[in-house]
């Protein structure tokens, strides 16, 4: 089934109709994203899907032990602590790389993130691949069965857990500046809710404010947190009225605590045929003489920054924060995208999001990015050889 998909895709597709797909996404905000738009989908095939919602629940197990929190409170050591942690995250996103291990193709996770990802964006990329090609009406890029419709309204009630829309805000730095700023325009319009810098917050005692358009201040009640401390750390030249480390009468949709708990840091605790070798520097008995296997990764980092591809040995040895780090065995990904001239490599990163009173994560939906580079997501938005914000079609 999938290959007949990817044929009749194939066969239709030409340069003038990516681009009218392209134009079709610049017209909703008249903005097309600034990284790059893949010109296909990938087709995921029954058996791939089963082994990604494996791997998955794999991976949630592990976050629902008792333990978790103590397994991962060495992660807030080394970072920011913020108060009132929740229960659980918010949000879940799960990486694998499409691999070849022994002549089978299964999925091999590389990354963790309790954060929020393109949620709002890969609906409407879904919407927008229908309108230039109805036949992929027939696939969803949703799990569990969730239609259109309904994906919105959960992603709703998460992000805002029933406040007024006008109460909840989505929080970022300079947020007409971030790359994904689509994602920020299609949440306002689809949820509802207003896009907030973080020098425009108002603090008084315990509470957040913001202005609207009328100048009206308007009390935060809850925040979708889309701040990363990477990047804030380094703007120094920010000036805030609050800190995150505040004691604040506010909710977040995305607690900040869970964007270090779950992480790299969590990877080494993972065994099993989904995951790969991984090991924290500073746990190193001795470094690994075939270096070439390898790959050095910061723990906290985003969008790929710090990581060192070509691994030696002085690299290694150079770092000073060592239990930032983690030396993972690298893995074979499989060109498996069969595109008009040559094949593609493929990352799917499976989307979840965790209801307040729920005792598990909810699958919903994913984001896939493509390669024909050694690595996939490395320098986001700047290298060449990959796209991203494509979305994984599922047989229904």
């Amino acid at each position: 089934m999938i290959l007949k998909y990817r044929e009749l895709f194939n066969t239709q597709f030409t340069n003038k109709k990516y681009q009218e797909f392209k134009d079709d996404i610049a017209s909703d905000f008249d903005y097309m994203p600034t990284f790059r738009v893949a010109e296909t989908p990938f087709f995921i095939s029954n058996e791939l899907k089963e082994q990604l919602i494996e791997g998955c629940n794999e991976v949630i197990a592990l976050i629902k032990q008792d333990n978790f929190k103590g397994l991962t409170d060495k992660a807030l050591e080394l970072n920011h602590k913020v108060l009132n942690e929740d229960e659980h995250t918010t949000f879940l996103a799960i990486d694998f790389g499409i691999c070849e291990e022994h002549g089978i193709v299964i999925p091999k996770l590389i990354e963790v993130q309790g954060f929020p990802s393109l949620y709002n964006y890969q609906f409407n990329l879904y919407e927008k691949f229908k309108n230039h090609y109805p036949f992929l009406s027939e696939l969803t890029p949703f799990f569990n069965g969730i239609e259109p419709q309904e994906y919105l309204s959960i992603l709703e009630e998460v992000i805002c857990n029933n406040h007024p829309k006008e109460n909840v805000i989505l929080l970022e730095i300079e947020p007409e500046k971030q790359n994904t700023k689509i994602d920020f325009y299609y949440c306002h319009r689809d949820i509802g809710i207003p896009i907030i810098c973080v020098t425009e917050l108002i603090k008084k005692g315990k509470k957040l404010f913001y202005k609207n358009e009328n100048g009206d201040e308007i009390l935060v009640k809850r925040i979708y947190n889309r701040v990363i401390f990477d990047e804030l750390d380094l703007r120094t030249d920010l000036k805030l009225n609050f800190h995150f480390s505040d004691d604040l009468d506010v909710e977040r949709a995305g607690h900040p605590n869970w964007f270090f708990r779950i992480s790299k840091f969590i990877l080494p605790f993972l065994k099993g045929k989904y995951f790969i070798e991984t090991t924290l520097v500073s746990d190193l008995k001795e470094i690994p003489e075939d270096l070439e296997n390898y790959v050095l990764k910061p723990l906290f980092s985003f969008s790929g920054t710090g990581v060192i591809f070509h691994v030696k040995k002085e690299d290694i040895q150079a770092v000073v924060d060592k239990e930032l780090y983690i030396l993972q065995k690298k893995v074979n990904y499989i060109p498996i995208v069969q595109s008009p001239d040559g094949k593609v490599k493929a990352e799917v990163r499976v989307l979840c999001v965790w209801k307040k009173e729920d005792s598990t994560p909810t699958l919903l939906c994913n984001l896939v990015r493509l390669s024909r580079g050694e690595m996939i997501g490395v320098k986001f938005n700047k290298d060449k050889d990959w796209v991203g914000g494509i979305i994984g079609l599922l047989e229904r």
